[in-house]
């Protein structure tokens, strides 16, 4: 296969969202008749069924001619080619000019920290580092909020040892009133 440039990659992206705006929505053949069959595309099998003989009138049938360009199959609307990353080691493989990474979605939070710190030094797309950013942004807010509710237990700490009963030598505390 030959190597795309970037003018060949974007050009198929084009004509591949032109081609997507002209198919039409593919449904099931009588899904609007029937509350008990879905919308999802099956292929009509059936030895007088009107989709299959594709007879004016009846909802188009799937077919080759609706594709997009080769070109464009499998390339992300950025123009990107997709690689799946589950750790930080697999950034390695990588080219930062024709692919981008996006994370698998069994990644924890530090592990995705990790993978984004490593990619921005690297200069790789990241498709999906969005969720990473509102996880370490409320990670901050989050250990702010952690940081002030140890403080206030402090200072509660500390105002309920002051208030707090003495208590006899023999470990019984003094009762204000009655004795």
């Amino acid at each position: 296969m030959t190597e795309l440039g970037p003018s060949n990659a974007e050009k198929a992206l084009r004509l591949r969202e032109r081609a997507k705006m002209k198919k039409p929505r593919f449904v099931r053949q009588e899904s609007w008749k029937y509350f008990r069959l879905k919308e999802n595309w099956r292929r009509p099998k059936g030895l007088d069924n009107k989709v299959r003989k594709r007879i004016k009138g009846w909802p188009p049938r799937v077919s080759a001619g609706y594709g997009g360009p080769k070109a464009a199959r499998g390339l992300h609307p950025s123009g990107y080619e997709e690689v799946m990353i589950y750790n930080a080691e697999d950034l390695k493989r990588i080219d930062s000019k024709t692919q981008a990474a996006r994370m698998a979605h069994t990644i924890g939070r530090r592990q995705r920290v990790k993978i984004m710190t490593e990619a921005r030094k690297k200069r790789i797309t990241v498709l999906n580092a969005r969720e990473v950013k509102e996880t370490v942004e409320k990670d901050k807010e989050l250990t702010a909020e952690e940081a002030r509710k140890e403080e206030e237990e402090e200072k509660t700490a500390e105002s309920t040892k002051a208030e707090k009963p003495k208590e006899k030598a023999d470990g019984s505390k003094k009762k204000a009133g009655k004795q």
